[in-house]
């Protein structure tokens, strides 16, 4: 039972992280538009 649930685990983290790869570009961008909002604030 410890091994399948550990195996279906794995399985679901590798799923994450491959289809995280795709999006992390995005993510990227998303937070560096957000720095330089705070930015604009900041020296307002």
């Amino acid at each position: 039972m410890k091994r399948s649930v550990a195996l279906l685990l794995l399985a679901t983290f590798s799923l994450a992280t491959l289809c995280a790869c795709n999006t992390m570009e995005g993510l990227g961008k998303d937070v560096q538009k957000l720095g330089e909002k705070v930015e604009q604030k900041a020296s307002n």
